[in-house]
């Protein structure tokens, strides 16, 4: 069983899958038996929130240094582009409801959102760390609660009563 709660930390930290894909491994029996979801969710938590003051610090720099380098300066300028670019969008769109806005965006489990583009994203609008880290906590929490109920067929549920 400790394998399984390693393995399902490990995951939340992967950059895309986080939370998202490690919520259904630990309620599934793919390696073993289902782990307890308050044990499950803590684990995925604290795994996908790890990276959170790296990244936030310090991956903006790191793509400003790469940007004139030259096999990874294309990339990491269309990195720099792209996520100025979103951040802009992002802050005119939500005006003073910033916070909740990243809160959301890593909250609804869709591809491309999590707590790993928005803390970039937070990182390029130079948001207040603290803030932000606790708005992309209640997001990757709220996450977490959206894909249990999905892995453990609620929602498929609901839509059969409605439909």
């Amino acid at each position: 069983m400790l394998k399984k709660y390693v393995l399902v930390f490990l995951v939340s930290m992967v950059p895309l899958i986080e939370l998202r894909g490690a919520v259904p491994i630990g309620i599934s029996q793919l390696f073993g038996d289902p782990l307890p979801l308050l044990p499950l969710y803590i684990t995925c938590i604290i795994g996908n929130m790890l990276p959170v003051p790296i990244i936030f610090f310090f991956a903006r720099k790191v793509l400003l240094w790469g940007a004139d380098k030259k096999i990874i300066g294309k990339f990491f300028r269309f990195c720099l582009e792209k996520g100025e670019k979103g951040g802009k969008k992002l802050k005119e769109t939500a005006g003073p409801g910033l916070y909740f806005a990243l809160f959301l965006f890593v909250g609804i489990p869709l591809p491309g959102t999590g707590a790993w583009t928005g803390t970039l994203a937070a990182s390029f609008l130079d948001m207040d760390f603290k803030k932000s880290s606790i708005a992309i906590m209640a997001g990757v929490v709220l996450a977490g609660i959206i894909m249990g109920l999905a892995s453990a067929g609620v929602f498929g549920a609901i839509g059969a009563i409605f439909h």
